[in-house]
């Protein structure tokens, strides 16, 4: 009988094993790609090859050509095919900021959009660090109530952190037996609630009575709720022209771009907002709005103030817009009146507390742009449904008239776009004229001065044509409501989950060229500062002052090329990722432990 303890592979008898013998493993499996992949003698230049795209989820395969070029004079340095390189393609990250579709590509969203709101309310990235001193304040705009919806609510917090909270929360909706209010409602629900909802408890944003809930009203306010904002914050600017011109301040006289000269408010707006859906599907804006004065000679330079204006005074001012401010939709078939669009009641619905800079304070700039940034990575997951783009195909997986809550919001979206007008039928539609074939006598175009034998002037017409050829491919729609259709995977929300004005700080396009250009010299560094054409990394590059690196790539696919280089790719970054995670720590712990005037060696 063999021995247990034989070393050597070998035929065992029946039920007599050997601890020689390994389990096999196939390459169709993740873990045996992955060591198919990992025992290759080029696994370590593939592992750095996508070292760029290794955390994410479905990166884009790109393939082509790249050459570098000199500027001056357009001489091809070097050149590389894509068939040379691991895979035959290069990686790119796929960029998406949803943290349910690609998490470490919404991790440097999160990241770029905490430094670009950050660096609006205490400067750097090219922001003056003067802006601290300005007047900042973050707001909370909610939407209104369209039904009784489940909630929690906590009026007194004894708990240490908001994230976790175990405190004791009122009764969902109590009534007293003498309120007419307490009994059913007129579809036979009840219409109160005397549960004491945990945070996680999945009827949390669900109507009392789905049938009494006003859906239509809600996917509206979703579509309009991005035009409220804009004259929300055009009423707070107004409001403020006339608190400068009471106290005595000029106007200031700017030249536009145009070249024309107008006189401006001395005082004006930068906001920065985040929108966030809540359980019940109806979105809300968390705002910052940091007051900022106007330059006379250089209108987009960030300049404090005129001297008077406070924090109270940009509270106020936001606080009366969003009391004024309130309009009502154009007219549909379903409702000739339209719908009313307004923000929540002003003592509940609007929030505006004043940011403090220097670290101290209930509010800080650091706990704000973190706020922030962690809604600009999210979508729909709160109302319990995820989904790409809706089709006349796929929309009756979702949407249903007399299902659940989100299935009846996709179900309005879908109802109120549909086209309220029928088109004309092409014969009866007007034509233009049309010239006659041939030539005709010499005349001079009154319009250009070109003289031709055509019947129509060759130059207007290609003037004509350019500007038909400059128009977008689909017309705007006449209908407002057409867009509900596009957006109802997103309950009816079309706009930008983070959008800022264009002085408040600098762009994501700045954050990302930077970071490429520290990983182009980081990627120099490593390589004793001499450029080797032979090894490309996957990133991107940016144009400098003597060379030019060319791409003509094309789309190749997306994706791994199996799950098992999935696994060895997400591996390395998290492992990456935990090692800077475990450096910053230290970093921040030695730089709270040494003495000031005594640098870290950490740093």
């Amino acid at each position: 009988m063999a021995s247990t303890l034989d070393l050597t592979p070998r035929t065992s008898a029946r039920g007599v094993g050997s601890n020689a013998d390994t389990m096999p493993v196939y390459d169709y499996t993740a873990a045996g790609s992955a060591l198919l992949r990992a025992t290759r003698p080029d696994y370590f230049g593939w592992l750095d090859h996508v070292r760029a795209a290794a955390g994410c989820t479905r990166p884009i395969r790109l393939a082509g050509q790249i050459l570098t070029v000199e500027a001056s004079t357009g001489r091809v340095l070097a050149q590389r095919h894509t068939d040379g390189m691991p895979d035959a393609a290069i990686y790119t990250a796929c960029g998406n900021r949803r943290a349910t579709v690609c998490p470490s590509c919404a991790r440097t969203y999160q990241q770029d959009a905490y430094q670009l709101l950050r660096a609006g309310l205490v400067g750097g990235k090219g922001v003056p660090e003067s802006v601290a001193q300005h007047p900042a304040v973050f707001a909370t705009f909610t939407a209104p109530s369209f039904g009784p919806v489940h909630n929690r609510v906590v009026k007194r917090h004894t708990c240490t952190n908001r994230k976790r909270c175990d405190c004791r929360p009122e009764p969902c909706h109590p009534r007293r037996a003498t309120d007419p209010a307490a009994g059913l409602c007129p579809h036979g629900h009840p219409a109160v609630c005397w549960a004491r909802h945990e945070p996680g408890d999945a009827v949390l944003g669900r109507p009392l009575c789905l049938d009494c809930y006003d859906h239509d009203h809600q996917v509206v306010w979703n579509l309009f709720s991005g035009e409220l904002w804009h004259r929300t914050k055009q009423a707070a600017e107004r409001w403020l022209a006339k608190l400068a011109q009471r106290r005595g301040i000029p106007r200031v006289q700017v030249v536009t771009a145009s070249g024309k000269t107008r006189k401006v408010a001395p005082v004006r707006l930068s906001p920065g907002k985040v929108a966030e859906l809540q359980a019940r599907g109806a979105v809300h804006f968390h705002a910052i709005a940091r007051l900022d004065g106007v330059h006379p000679d250089e209108p987009d330079a960030i300049v404090p103030p005129p001297a008077g204006f406070t924090v109270d005074d940009l509270v106020d001012a936001l606080r009366h817009a969003a009391r004024q401010i309130a309009f009502r939709t154009p007219p549909h078939p379903d409702r000739p009146e339209g719908w009313p669009i307004a923000w929540g009641d002003p003592d509940k619905g609007v929030d505006l507390r004043p940011i403090t800079t220097g670290g101290h304070g209930e509010i800080t700039d650091g706990m704000v742009a973190g706020y922030l940034a962690k809604y600009a990575t999210k979508s729909t997951e709160a109302t319990g449904h995820t989904s790409t783009r809706l089709t006349a195909e796929t929309v009756g997986d979702y949407a249903d008239p007399d299902g659940d809550h989100t299935a009846r919001l996709i179900d309005a979206c879908w109802r109120i776009g549909r086209p309220t007008a029928t088109p004309a039928p092409l014969s009866e539609r007007p034509r233009d004229p049309r010239p006659t074939p041939g030539f005709v006598q010499p005349w001079q175009c009154p319009d250009c001065g070109t003289h031709t034998r055509y019947p129509a002037c060759p130059t207007c017409v290609a003037a004509r044509q350019a500007a038909l050829d400059a128009q977008p491919a689909s017309p705007i729609s006449a209908n407002p409501y057409a867009r509900l259709r596009r957006w109802a995977h997103m309950l009816g929300y079309g706009g930008h989950f983070l959008t800022k004005g264009r002085r408040y700080s600098v762009t994501f396009q700045l954050l990302r060229d930077t970071r490429v250009a520290y990983r182009r010299h980081e990627h120099h560094q490593d390589q004793g500062d001499e450029h080797n054409s032979s090894e490309l990394r996957a990133v991107d590059h940016l144009d400098d002052d003597t060379t030019l690196i060319v791409g003509t790539l094309t789309f190749a696919g997306v994706g791994w090329h199996t799950s098992g280089d999935a696994l060895l790719a997400n591996t390395a970054a998290a492992l990456a990722r935990e090692r800077r995670s475990v450096g910053r720590e230290e970093l921040a712990h030695e730089l709270a432990a040494t003495p000031a005037g005594i640098a870290p060696v950490a740093a």
